[in-house]
């Protein structure tokens, strides 16, 4: 069976992606911890000033988690995380007055000062 898709225009939303800066600055923490079984893991939690806020640690895949490449780098998100940070953008600032890892969420209706917590 062929499928005829001409005229038709795809939309392929990526669900998170890094930066070059940020997957670089993962590789280099990943080899620290010296653990291949340990991937990043990206989630979101109650707290922060403005009601969740972003974490990120090494940590084996549970089930339900979603495994993501991007840069070359596979990390993992769970489920009501993903939702909540659908289409956003890990970058890492390390410059002089850097944040560090920052989360570019299109999903935020506001975000505090700190670049950590949103609602």
């Amino acid at each position: 069976m062929s499928v005829d898709t001409r005229g038709f225009a795809f939309t392929v939303r990526a669900m998170i992606t890094l930066t070059s800066r940020a997957a670089q600055q993962v590789r280099t923490l990943q080899k620290e911890i010296a653990d291949d079984a340990k991937r990043l893991r990206v989630f979101v939690e109650s707290g922060g000033c403005s009601g969740f806020q972003y974490g990120m640690s090494f940590d084996v895949s549970k089930d339900g988690d979603q495994r993501m490449t991007s840069e070359g780098v596979e990390f993992l998100v769970d489920p009501t995380s993903l939702a909540y940070m659908e289409g956003s953008v890990i970058d890492f600032d390390d410059g002089l007055h850097g944040k560090g890892f920052e989360i570019r969420n299109p999903n935020a209706q506001s975000t505090c000062g700190c670049g950590k917590s949103f609602n």
